[in-house]
């Protein structure tokens, strides 16, 4: 056999054997492992019992139903979670990850499953001037590796910038006046902070903020590339039969007195 032939079927069968490989190591998807934050309430959380709890842990578990896949939650500060994704250690996450342009050049996306607005929180009397300029100085509190911090760094230069593993810990700084306002997802603020004792003499301060080039079309589930086409069609689907079948209405009536689905 000539050696031109022999380089041809030499090619042929590598690239058969690599085909039938990863055939043969392709997910099916009757596991998943998600990646959720556990300090986010009413999002996700841990309650007394030491269990997470919140409305992405009621969704995620709605999905997986839908998927008729056996999930597994993995407790994971949120600043690591696309880490834990891009090492394996996770196969999806559900924690309130905006789609924005900037994170889709790491990791893929579902569609949106839920859009609220981003706003300040203060002491209600500070009378505070919610624009550069007024918050020349001040500390403003947000979670490390948020859209959120990426607003303030771009926006507010002249403030001082104080960044958390988790919003929790922002809100007890603003309680205790180490900060001057904090920045977060309206729903976060107004569940997780002003609808508790510990928020009782603080406000919402300045307008609500949406620009799509900080703060993205929505919350998404997050996944590898890689897996986009399979454990992403899943997900859509799911979102799609979720939403059509009454359940995510039920959760989120639960959990809000507004509407927080995406717009269509």
């Amino acid at each position: 056999m000539q050696k031109r032939q022999l380089i041809a079927l030499s090619t042929f069968i590598a690239l058969a054997c690599g085909s039938f490989a990863a055939q043969a190591q392709a997910p099916d998807w009757k596991k998943i492992r998600i990646g959720v934050e556990g300090a986010y309430p009413p999002f996700s959380e841990v309650g007394a019992d030491g269990k997470l709890k919140g409305f992405e842990i009621d969704l995620a578990l709605a999905y997986c139903a839908e998927i008729k896949a056996e999930c597994t939650l993995v407790q994971q500060d949120f600043d690591g979670l696309i880490p834990a994704l891009q090492a394996r250690k996770v196969d999806a996450i559900i924690a309130s990850v905006s789609i924005t342009d900037e994170r889709k050049k790491t990791i893929a996306f579902s569609n949106a499953y839920y859009n609220t607005p981003a706003r300040f929180a203060a002491k209600a009397d500070a009378k505070l001037d919610v624009s550069p300029a007024g918050l020349k100085g001040k500390k403003i509190g947000v979670q490390r590796a948020t859209i959120h911090e990426k607003f303030v760094d771009a926006t507010f230069k002249q403030s001082q910038i104080v960044r958390y593993a988790s919003q929790d810990q922002a809100f007890l700084d603003l309680k205790s006046g180490r900060i001057d306002l904090t920045l977060a997802d309206l729903v976060a603020i107004d569940q997780g902070f002003l609808a508790k004792p510990e928020g009782k003499g603080f406000a919402f301060v300045g307008p609500s903020y949406d620009d799509v080039k900080y703060f993205g079309v929505g919350s998404g589930v997050g996944m590898r590339k890689a897996d986009a086409a399979t454990l992403g069609k899943k997900f859509n689907d799911a979102i799609a039969a979720v939403a059509a079948n009454g359940t995510f209405k039920k959760l989120n009536d639960k959990y809000f007195s507004y509407d927080i689905a995406p717009k269509k």
